[in-house]
């Protein structure tokens, strides 16, 4: 059960996350510096909880590795994709990353394919085609939000697999391995804009910034915590499908919260039905 209410939790809250964007792009319209404060502001519920637990392992290095990929790059696609796309359409797309994670483990890693992942692969591939058939969108819409989106989406799914077959046997805490990917990604953008901005590029205008990225942060934090100890205390397969949800849950949100602005319609709602059927299915069977 409590694998269950944490599933639930992280999914409510990585829902959230798109939404809380959307909020502090219109305060601090800087996606990429946005997107640094943002892993910087998560590493306070992750960093209080893995300090709290006290617990080390040199067997965390998959983890580091990982949190380059996610929420490294993908982080800072992401943002970008709220802000060209918007929250709802942005975390639909993410939520087809079920998709990219069973393709990269069957052309990459000889995973076997099953009736189930067919299957969901297909509703995934369905909403994606439900989501492209909106006649309506927003005036503030690009297409290449749903671009970066879909890259974000990519990222998340090859850091899975990376974790996946990384693995060392001994045990990592889920506190630590959360912090670990969490660092890894704020060290890996903070190159990134070194690279495009120079030397100060991490922490030019990085105030305004961690005062609109705050709340995204934190929620997003939460979401990493509440996932890693579901994933301690369930099956793999009770715990997927219900994360899931976050893709309804951001669709959801955004019709509630943001109303009219984000023109949510009955083919976004069909997507965003097929596409955590199809993720649902996938996490269950894999």
């Amino acid at each position: 059960m409590a694998a269950v209410v944490l599933a639930l939790c992280s999914a409510i809250a990585f829902g959230s996350l798109a939404v809380t964007l959307n909020f502090a792009l219109r305060r601090c319209g800087d996606a990429e510096l946005g997107a640094f404060a943002t892993v910087l502001a998560a590493l306070v519920p992750v960093g209080i909880v893995a300090v709290a637990r006290l617990d080390w392992s040199w067997s965390v290095w998959p983890y580091l590795l990982a949190g380059m990929l996610a929420p490294g790059a993908s982080q800072v696609l992401y943002v970008l994709g709220v802000r060209d796309a918007g929250p709802s359409r942005t975390a639909l797309v993410v939520g087809a990353a079920p998709l990219v994670s069973v393709t990269v483990a069957l052309v990459f890693f000889g995973e076997p394919l099953n009736a189930a992942l067919l299957t969901g692969a297909i509703l995934i591939v369905l909403g994606g085609i439900a989501l492209t058939r909106e006649r309506v969108r927003p005036e503030t819409f690009k297409t290449i939000g749903l671009a970066f989106a879909f890259g974000s989406a990519a990222f998340f799914a090859t850091r899975d697999n990376v974790v996946r077959h990384l693995e060392t046997r001994e045990q990592v805490s889920p506190e630590l391995a959360a912090a670990a990917t969490i660092v890894a990604g704020g060290v890996l953008i903070a190159g990134y804009l070194v690279v495009r901005r120079g030397w100060l590029g991490p922490v030019r205008g990085l105030g305004p910034a961690l005062a609109a990225f705050a709340p995204s942060g934190v929620v997003w934090g939460l979401s990493y915590v509440f996932l890693f100890e579901a994933l301690t205390r369930g099956r793999v397969s009770v715990v997927s499908p219900l994360v899931a949800v976050e893709s309804l849950v951001g669709v959801g949100l955004s019709a509630l919260v943001l109303g009219r602005s984000e023109l949510v319609g009955r083919d976004l709602w069909i997507g965003a039905a097929l596409i955590v059927t199809g993720g649902a299915l996938i996490g269950a069977f894999r």
